[in-house]
């Protein structure tokens, strides 16, 4: 390679550097990549490598080792939040409001320490209960962000932790990857489904989760690609599960459980009418005025296949009406509809 090529590639890997505050080791080492990168100039691997440590650079120039987000320590805002997206489940609410007001008192005294050694949630409930959004929620009401790490069906534990740059193709893991895409130190990341990662795997995944988890372990977690600890132990963890069967002891050892509620037909209905039927009509674009609908139908409306523990049939009930009379009135067949027991069964959705 010409002379004038690498060192343009160089200084451009130089100014990445460039105003980003790495911790002071991590910025040796990066710096010593660079010198040894500059060793392989007149070699044939020369541009493997560079590939390779252009990758790297730009993973930890882009973590935040320092940003933060502020809280929003309100009880009453998040009170109203949480209200707002969900009806009911007042033990579990309660909780979660107990929670804020714990990380406020501690603020308040500075004792920031503590702050990080906050109990990690854990909602534990059967399909369709809430238990993602809840997560959503609390994120919101904190005013953190959020990323959501999926485990259904995770294969590996380096999924989570990533590989070493030794592989080729090798990545960072979805942890770092989280916090990579958030921009924050301190986000609110849900753990979700911990429950149903591959069997196989399970020994080896439940190991990185008491190491994430473990307030001991976690202000110095390793990926195994970016090899130099990052600080989690700001990091709000929240996990979910259908049920603590498939979850190893030393992980619920970690957790507070919390129980999500399966929900009564008379739950439901009031969910339908206050959450469910207002957002879809806006997802239809349509308004309150171009639907009503007999409150006699509600009951019908709820179970059209039975009981079902969660709300999710509910809500495609629901929107395949909305759906349907958008159609209809696109088409010009209606402008506004009564819904009754003579129609009911043109618009809910044939399962």
């Amino acid at each position: 390679m010409p002379a004038s090529a690498f060192t343009k590639e160089l200084d451009k890997l130089k100014s990445k550097l460039q105003g980003v505050s790495l911790p002071p080791d991590l910025g040796e080492k990066v710096d010593d990549m660079l010198e040894r990168l500059e060793r392989f100039s007149q070699g044939n691997d020369y541009s493997q490598e560079h590939d390779r440590v252009a990758h790297y650079v730009d993973w930890v120039v882009n973590l935040p080792w320092n940003t933060k987000s502020d809280d929003i320590l309100d009880l009453a805002k998040a009170k109203q939040v949480l209200d707002k997206n969900h009806y009911g489940m007042a033990d579990i609410k309660e909780r979660l409001l107990e929670y804020l007001a714990v990380l406020k008192l501690k603020r308040n005294q500075g004792d920031m320490q503590s702050i990080t050694r906050a109990p990690i949630i854990s909602l534990v409930g059967l399909v369709g209960t809430g238990k993602t959004t809840f997560a959503y929620s609390l994120a919101e009401a904190l005013g953190r962000k959020l990323a959501r790490i999926p485990f259904g069906g995770m294969g590996s534990a380096r999924d989570l932790r990533g590989q070493s740059r030794l592989h080729l193709e090798a990545e960072p893991g979805a942890v770092i990857k989280a916090i990579r895409r958030v921009g924050v130190r301190n986000p609110v990341i849900l753990l979700d489904e911990i429950d149903r990662v591959a069997e196989s795997a399970r020994a080896d995944i439940m190991g990185v989760l008491v190491e994430l988890l473990d307030p001991e372990q976690n202000s110095a977690f390793v990926d195994h690609y970016i090899d130099y600890p990052f600080n989690l132990s700001e990091v709000l963890f929240i996990a979910t599960a259908n049920n603590t069967t498939n979850i190893a002891t030393a992980v619920m050892d970690r957790l507070e459980l919390l129980s999500m509620p399966s929900y009564t037909d008379q739950e439901k209905i009031m969910i339908a009418k206050s959450y469910l039927l207002p957002r879809a009509l806006v997802d239809a674009g349509l308004t309150n005025d171009n639907l009503t609908i007999d409150e006699t139908l509600w009951p019908q409306i709820v179970r059209p296949l039975g009981f079902d523990a969660g709300i999710r049939t509910l809500q495609r009930t629901i929107r395949g009406i909305t759906m349907k009379l958008a159609k209809d009135i696109v088409e010009g067949k209606v402008q506004h509809l009564n819904l009754t027991a003579e129609n009911i069964k043109q618009y809910l959705p044939q399962y």
